[in-house]
């Protein structure tokens, strides 16, 4: 009788110890499930978050062309309205500052300083506050250090 005891007894014991590690197992895959999920779910957002800042950029970088195009047709000297030119460019104005605040909202905020620099510089240059220096040598400066931190900033994320 003493050995069915010792029989039953160990042959319930390997039954627990089998499912404890079978739970035990099943916990660490399900851990390792999870963060995996996470790596990928973070790598997504990541991604999605570049695409993101990649398209403004592209945005704020045309809204600067558009700008700029605007400061080399100037009229000078200029009345009122010489010839639409004012009543286009004013919209081309406000397309770059709101792409200049969509840069700051969603980029790195390495880029805050340049793009608001380079911004000043096209209204200067749209309105002709620069004197009798050239608007590209106007823009110079402002334009590459914006450009580096641009490319710096999409480096890093």
């Amino acid at each position: 009788m003493a050995a069915d005891l010792w029989t039953s007894v160990v042959s319930l014991a390997g039954v627990a110890l089998g499912g404890g590690l079978t739970a035990l197992a099943q916990r660490a895959t399900q851990s390792s499930a999870e963060r995996a999920e996470e790596r990928r779910q973070t790598a997504a957002t990541t991604e999605s978050r570049r695409v993101e800042q990649i398209d403004v950029l592209k945005e704020f970088v045309s809204c600067a062309q558009a700008a700029e195009r605007a400061a080399y047709r100037r009229p000078d000297p200029w009345g009122d309205d010489e010839d639409g030119w004012m009543t286009a460019t004013g919209p081309v104005m406000t397309a770059l500052w709101t792409a200049s605040g969509n840069v700051t909202l969603l980029c790195d905020e390495a880029l805050r300083e340049p793009v608001r620099t380079y911004g000043h510089a096209l209204n200067a240059a749209v309105w002709r506050e620069i004197g009798d220096v050239e608007v590209n040598e106007h823009l110079e400066e402002a334009k590459t250090a914006f450009m580096n931190a641009a490319r710096a900033s999409l480096a890093g994320a």
